[in-house]
């Protein structure tokens, strides 16, 4: 293989990985609501963003959880269906996620938890065949809800997204959430294109949907 020929390949794999970007965040600007605008729904699905040294959520990890108890609280939300990883015995992202949401005030009966969230598309294929979810309002900071809405969207799920933007992030943390971005919109597209991969499964738990 030439010098030429692999920039080209190269050149060719990043523009392709921008284009899978911009798709999912033109695919899904409608969609990305205020916390006063949003359509109240039964179920908020709150996405996991990594524990701290000492097992508590990580501060971006807060903002989500905060942002997921506002929308009960307000009455825009119904259940919060908290989903992260737990494949290690001493990493539990949806039991930190349930301790800081009953601290917050959100009652024991309101939290669901799905322990096998272990990437964005798990987490919204389990919403859909293990808690049987047909809409959601789905709660993350806004570098990521572009792509997990345009996930849910074509996984079955009408979304509509919250951000989870409670506090100002340190640019360089920013600029390396949205580089990481780019990568995984490119995955998500061939995810659900493609690939359709089946993630950790299990015995249905339904939540339903219909309105009170």
């Amino acid at each position: 293989m030439t010098l030429q020929l692999l920039f080209w390949i190269i050149l060719g794999t990043g523009l392709l990985m921008l284009g899978s970007r911009g798709l999912t965040g033109l695919l899904t600007r409608n969609q990305i609501k205020t916390e006063e605008a949003v359509t109240p729904q039964t179920v908020a699905i709150v996405f996991g963003a990594g524990l701290q040294h000492d097992g508590s959520p990580s501060p971006v990890l807060q903002d989500r959880v905060k942002t997921g108890a506002e929308l009960y609280f307000s009455g825009k939300a119904q259940i919060l269906l908290l989903t992260g990883d737990n494949r290690f015995i001493d990493y539990n992202e949806p039991g930190a996620m349930r301790a800081y949401a009953l601290q917050l005030g959100v009652p024991e009966e309101a939290i669901v938890l799905d322990y096998a969230g272990r990437r964005t598309y798990d987490s919204c294929y389990r919403a859909k065949h293990i808690f049987e979810v047909d809409q959601a309002i789905l709660v993350t900071q806004a570098y990521h809800l572009p792509r997990a809405l345009f996930l849910c969207n074509q996984l079955g799920i009408s979304a509509q997204g919250v951000p989870a933007d409670q506090r100002v992030y340190r640019k360089s943390s920013l600029l390396v959430w949205n580089i990481r971005e780019i990568p995984a919109s490119f995955m998500a597209l061939i995810d659900v294109w493609v690939r359709h991969p089946l993630p950790v499964m299990g015995t249905p738990e339904p939540i339903s949907n219909d309105e009170e």
